[in-house]
Order: structure tokens, then C-alpha cells, then sequence
């Protein structure tokens, strides 16, 4: 069973490959390799922050005293 890729590991790799192109002296083909994974993590780094945007729900008190859900909403 594959194993879900978090935000934290694809934020991790996406600085792996932004330290090694700035930090490396590597080859054209190694830095298009790192460019493209950077890309892909990047990616989902936006993807995973997207979707956690769209489940965050606010818990709000009503005026009865009771509590409503309400959707999370972008300032």
C-alpha cells in the first residue's frame, strides 16, 4: 500500500531541490531533474493547502448560545 505524501514531505523535498540548485554545482540535465521535481512539489504543496482550506470549517457561537459550522472563508 503507497504511502500518502504529506504536506511536510512535499514542502521537504520542494527545499531539498530549491538547496541543491542554489547550493550545487550540477550539471544541465541534474538541474532540470531537480527543477521539475521542485515543480511537482510545489504543486502539491498547493494542492494539500487547497484542499485543507476547503475542510477547515469555523465553529461559531449563535445568538441562542448554541454553536453553527460555518465554511472557512479567505480574508
Amino acid at each position: 500500500m503507497a504511502k500518502k505524501e504529506t504536506f511536510e514531505t512535499a514542502l521537504k523535498a520542494l527545499e531539498a531541490a530549491v538547496n541543491s540548485l542554489e547550493g550545487e554545482d550540477i550539471g544541465l540535465e541534474d538541474s532540470l531533474a531537480k527543477f521539475e521535481a521542485g515543480v511537482k512539489s510545489a504543486a502539491l504543496c498547493q494542492k494539500l493547502l487547497k484542499d485543507v482550506e476547503t475542510r477547515v470549517e469555523q465553529l461559531t457561537q449563535a445568538k441562542d448560545g448554541g454553536f453553527s459550522i460555518t465554511k472557512f472563508d479567505e480574508p
